[in-house]
């Protein structure tokens, strides 16, 4: 039998015509080529799949928070406070300042679960009132303080100079004051007897911490290339301020702003302990707490009711503070 004759080495390849063998019938190049076409080619979306946004910084937040069992139940509390301070009738139904002195120190009862004060007064009455002018303190302390802060601290750290030098050394002359201290010596000539001058006092008091957390904020802000990229276009400071650097600076002024709302109650009621803070016929969680000083040996449930209320209050702003810091802050998740 004749051996066939051997063909000779083409090293151009395949003529024209001659045929060439279809990708995919075996072989590592057609599989090499199979993949590299499934990779250059991305998959076809389900056109009707929902399509997932990409979330934002505030969204992000508040996704994770929803999910954060101390924000839920630090704000579930809060929420209380606040409804029985706008309604405190809805859960107490006595009046506040309503007192017989013949039931003075007395224990519970039915109908007066906390007992009696010296006076005679219903110690649950007193504490479900003293919810509202404790929350009226401190929130409104914490917006004065923050939208002062914020402000003095946002424009001098945006346009810096003597301003900004300025804004530095009245800041630090704040922090020289002792805040109990300033507290008795300036209360201690009001005569008001409303809520007013304790929230005037602790805002002049408390707007230079919130003014050097909103300096660093807007100085790092302003580095940012976006903010380098709005003013070559032509964008003018109003605009990069209000548009760009605010909405990227404003978070840590709202962590901070948030614990420091829990130590402005606290600040209150010790003013009002002292004696220079709210003054009667105010109702107030300090004027129960400092008239019930005295009297912890025979009648403590004068004093651990409206303390118990006081702590559980400023601890529910802290913890939500530390939520919101944790979800706001990226490094810490």
């Amino acid at each position: 039998m004749p051996e066939p004759e051997p063909q000779p080495y083409d090293p151009v390849g395949p003529g024209e015509n001659e045929a060439v063998a279809p990708t995919g019938q075996g072989g590592a190049m057609d599989l090499a080529l199979d993949e590299a076409e499934s990779l250059e080619k991305p998959l076809d979306p389900d056109p009707s799949a929902p399509r997932e946004r990409a979330r934002s910084l505030w969204s992000d937040a508040w996704h994770q928070l929803r999910r954060n069992p101390v924000f839920v139940i630090s704000s579930l509390f809060i929420l209380f406070l606040v409804v029985i301070s706008l309604w405190p009738q809805l859960i107490a139904s006595g009046d506040p300042l309503h007192c017989e002195l013949s039931k003075s120190q007395q224990g519970s009862s039915p109908g007066h679960p906390f007992g009696y004060d010296t006076q005679g007064c219903d110690v649950y009455t007193r504490t479900v009132y003293g919810a509202r002018a404790s929350i009226t303190v401190g929130i409104c302390a914490t917006l004065g303080a923050a939208l002062l802060g914020s402000a003095l601290g946002g424009l001098a750290g945006f346009f810096g100079g003597w301003g900004d030098s300025l804004l530095s050394r009245v800041a630090d002359i704040f922090f020289g004051i002792p805040v109990v201290l300033g507290g008795l010596v300036f209360l201690s000539v009001v005569t008001s007897t409303t809520v007013w001058p304790v929230v005037g006092f602790i805002v002049l008091l408390g707007w230079p911490q919130l003014a050097r957390i909103a300096r660093g904020s807007v100085i790092t802000a302003k580095q940012n290339d976006y903010v380098q990229a709005a003013r070559a276009l032509g964008a003018g400071n109003a605009r990069i301020l209000l548009r760009h650097v605010a909405p990227n600076a404003v978070a840590p002024v709202i962590v901070v702003a948030t614990i420091a709302l829990g130590t402005y109650i606290a600040l209150e009621a010790t003013l009002s302990f002292l004696g220079v803070g709210l003054r009667p016929p105010t109702v107030s969680w300090g004027i129960d707490i400092s008239n019930a000083a005295s009297q912890i040996r025979n009648a403590p449930h004068m004093l651990l009711w409206p303390a118990l209320a006081l702590s559980l209050t400023v601890l529910a702003f802290i913890m939500l503070g530390d939520a919101v810091r944790d979800a706001l802050d990226p490094k810490l998740r």
